[in-house]
């Protein structure tokens, strides 16, 4: 379990590296994709810690093998828990993202924008917008770490 957070954390730092210096300086929609890919690899990381500790209580007999499977099963397992139902409708809106067409606005510039058009909606990803789910990420890790090994993490984030 320990080590599926502490590959989370790597990957948190590879997402910061791709906000705060990749995209300073190559300020394309496919710099954005590829912030957006960590933070999804980022959840599975996390979503697998939190299935190793149901498997390892004998919760479940099996993990599921795709992320989609896991997610579902763990929404099962914790339907009470609502910061971490919050975190995988997240999670969802992610792979929804990256899923449907998309658009470039202003590329190469400081307001690149990621345009993903839904049916009812529209969701525009912009530096800004990552920045905020990069705190997002950091939170969910620091609320893993506490319900997956019970305790805070010595690290702060």
């Amino acid at each position: 379990m320990e080590e599926y957070l502490l590959e989370a954390k790597e990957e948190l730092k590879r997402l910061e590296h791709i906000i705060y210096v990749s995209l300073k300086y190559t300020r394309t929609v496919d710099v954005i994709i590829n912030a957006l890919n960590r933070m999804v690899s980022t959840f599975d990381l996390i979503v697998d810690a939190f299935m190793e500790k149901a498997e390892t209580e004998g919760v479940i007999e099996t993990m599921p093998k795709s992320p989609a499977l896991k997610t579902r099963k763990l929404a099962e397992l914790y339907p009470e828990d609502q910061f971490l139902q919050k975190y995988l409708i997240f999670y969802h809106f992610l792979k929804r993202i990256l899923k449907n067409p998309h658009q470039k606005r202003q590329e190469y510039r400081r307001h690149v924008n990621l345009v993903v058009d839904f049916e009812n909606s529209t969701a525009e990803i912009n530096i800004d917008n990552l920045v905020n789910c990069e705190r997002f990420m950091h939170q969910f890790l620091k609320y893993a770490h506490k319900v997956v090994l019970g305790q805070e993490d010595e690290d702060n984030f």
